[in-house]
């Protein structure tokens, strides 16, 4: 039989050899059962109340004498402190106690001195001066804030090494921002047994050395200093209306700065209810990147979606997940999910289906969950006449650059015979609009992924052609931050394990965006098109994938490890290009051959096409070539069709 084990304590009393005799005796303290504590206090509390009446009836006579019994002290003190037990004020924590707390405490004194006028009215306490309540409550006062205050305060001096409830030292940490939200974010991290706030830092000059919740608040300039004087481990950016910006170059100040840094969420995020004040993230890569955001065309977003039938392959993939995720926020009748992937599809049927149990807004939407592969033409003529299709986002394909270059017709097969079948059945059905997830490795590819997919856009091209009553479109663009084929994923886990971070050159660049912004700028281009367009989306500036390494090392508080600084952290080692891998990524193909739409990050590319003819007789010869495994008759298809296709060292 188990015994009923005692509450712990919230902080340890284990001892460090460091611990000064006061911080022992402290936590031995603070280990005391609730009970006791809260009894230690009364029994203080009681004690000063007959102290603070001695002293308000001394004053009021002029000099120090028993003006009445100790007995009588004892009675007239009773009342504020069974006060302060009603009103629950010792059901707090002395150490974290608020303002709030001391406002109910005023206005229970206010209540008290009104009940002791009304009671002098009626029979006058000879031995208790009219005027001595006013001062005895006032001094009683004084001694109840300044007594929790000095609780708290001393408790912070003697956390050197003041340990958690799990025995863990507590980071000490800087908040940058001494608006709301920080403000707010210190009475939140205040009752964390993880985190201890030592300082405030603002851009505000005038501010600086002054303080705030009895800690100092310092300029920027003044960052380094004060993170190796105060040992500190994060710093937290409560700047939540920041413009990128300047989020990016406050970021970019702390580069040489060996902490971890750590954000709170937009205004918009707040606002919406999404997370709170006291919600911490890592900052986003993005706010290190040189590239901007454009708000969303809810017009175009609604277009093709809202009160319609729609249809997702690669439901479960990265693009295609997020896909699904604002899709359903546009309100259609009806979303299937249609992925080969049987967890995959699983996750994100389970998780918008939870969306919409937890919106009202969604309860009327049809989500659909199938399992199928989009070679399969039979099957998807079915299901887009079965659900009357308004729209196609085909996002299936296999995107990993060396598994498709070590397995070639399966990676044509899929993305461009797949695409191929997929569009025709669309077209067969009559569906509205079919657009196509494209990548910038479609352009001037050295390996099959690239070459597959530009053999996918050059299908969709082609079906344009045929006086269909389906809008084709597609929409290329680079890599998106924390997709399957992403590196940060990749240097996340390397950094967790303590490195090193393998980048395969030092040269080496690529485009990024987030999958939310590529996933609404595919919506966006979609409802645009007119049929046959080659959408490209702006990615910005190029980003050297090793300063990319770089800055995810010093974001989570390691210094890198190198030639100049071999007693650094993490290390960076470059592995090789790997089979089919390019220096750099291109979105167009050929030079200015792209126009500019009404949408600051959408232009249009205008590319030479093929006569879907002769792409059908190379499709319809892969399966029968793919038995023999005849990759040179594969590499001479692609050379054909895929302007500036370079084989490499594909697989033979």
């Amino acid at each position: 039989m188990s015994m009923k084990q005692k509450p712990k304590s919230t902080y340890s009393v284990t001892s460090n050899a460091d611990d000064s005799w006061y911080q022992r005796n402290a936590r031995r303290l603070l280990s005391l059962p609730r009970g006791v504590k809260r009894s230690i206090l009364i029994s203080a509390d009681f004690l000063m109340s007959v102290v603070c009446l001695f002293f308000a009836l001394s004053l009021r006579y002029g000099y120090i004498d028993n003006h009445i019994s100790l007995f009588a002290l004892c009675i007239f003190a009773l009342p504020p402190v069974i006060g302060l037990y009603y009103i629950g004020f010792y059901k707090g924590l002395s150490r974290i106690f608020s303002d709030t707390a001391m406002r109910k405490v005023l206005q229970m004194f206010v209540v008290l001195i009104i009940v002791y006028e009304v009671i002098y009215s009626f029979d006058s306490l000879a031995y208790i001066p009219r005027s001595v309540p006013i001062l005895y409550l006032f001094f009683f006062y004084i001694w109840l804030w300044g007594i929790r205050l000095s609780i708290r305060e001393i408790l912070e001096l003697s956390k050197g090494n003041y340990r958690n409830r799990h025995g863990n030292i507590r980071e000490n940490v800087i908040i940058y921002g001494v608006g709301s939200a920080g403000r707010e974010l210190f009475e939140g991290l205040e009752r964390s047994d993880k985190y201890r706030v030592v300082a405030f830092i603002d851009d505000n000059l005038e501010v600086a050395g002054g303080y705030l919740f009895g800690k100092k608040i310092y300029a920027a300039n003044e960052v380094l200093g004060i993170i190796n004087k105060r040992n500190i481990a994060q710093i937290f950016l409560a700047l939540p209306s920041v413009s990128r910006d300047r989020r990016r170059q406050i970021i970019n100040d702390f580069s040489e700065v060996p902490v971890k840094i750590k954000q709170l969420p937009s205004l918009h995020e707040i606002a919406d209810g999404k997370v709170t004040v006291s919600h911490m993230r890592r900052v986003n890569i993005l706010d290190v990147l040189d590239r901007q955001t454009v708000e969303a065309d809810d017009m175009l977003l609604s277009k093709n979606i809202t009160s319609k039938n729609i249809l997702v392959t690669g439901a479960g993939g990265s693009i295609g997940g997020e896909l699904c995720r604002q899709i359903i926020k546009n309100k259609p009748q009806c979303l299937i999910l249609y992925e080969l992937s049987e967890y995959a599809l699983y996750a994100i049927h389970q998780e918008l289906t939870i969306q919409q149990t937890n919106n009202p807004a969604y309860e009327d939407i049809k989500i659909v969950a199938m399992i199928g592969n989009v070679t399969n033409e039979d099957k998807l003529l079915k299901v887009f006449e079965e659900y009357r299709v308004n729209t196609v986002y085909h996002a299936a394909a296999y995107k990993h650059v060396p598994i498709v270059e070590s397995n070639p017709f399966e990676g044509v097969i899929n993305n461009s015979k797949g695409t191929y079948h997929c569009a025709y059945a669309a077209m067969q059905a009559e569906v509205e609009t079919f657009v196509l997830v494209s990548t910038d490795k479609a352009v001037r590819p050295t390996n099959v992924m690239g070459a597959s997919k530009r053999l996918a856009e050059l299908v969709c091209q082609g079906l344009s052609q045929m006086n269909s009553k389906t809008c084709f479109s597609m929409v290329r663009f680079g890599n998106v931050l924390g997709s399957s084929g992403s590196v940060i994923p990749l240097f996340t886990k390397q950094i967790e394990k303590g490195g090193p971070i393998t980048v395969t050159h030092p040269e080496v660049t690529r485009y990024f965006m987030t999958i939310p912004e590529a996933a609404s700028l595919v919506i966006q281009a979609g409802a645009m098109a007119k049929g046959g367009e080659v959408f490209v989306l702006d990615m910005g500036e190029s980003v050297k994938i090793v300063d990319l390494a770089k800055r995810m090392i010093f974001l989570t508080g390691y210094k890198l490890k190198d030639k100049t600084n071999p007693e650094g952290d993490i290390e960076i080692i470059f592995t090789g290009l790997r089979p089919g891998e390019k220096l750099y990524e291109e979105l167009i193909i050929g030079d200015g051959n792209v126009e500019t739409t009404y949408h600051p990050l959408i232009r249009q590319a205008i590319e030479d096409s093929f006569p879907l003819m002769d792409i059908e007789n190379m499709l319809s010869q892969l399966i029968h070539r793919a038995q023999p495994h005849d990759v040179e008759w594969l590499k001479q298809e692609l050379a054909y069709f895929v302007e500036g296709y370079n084989a490499g060292s594909m697989t033979t």
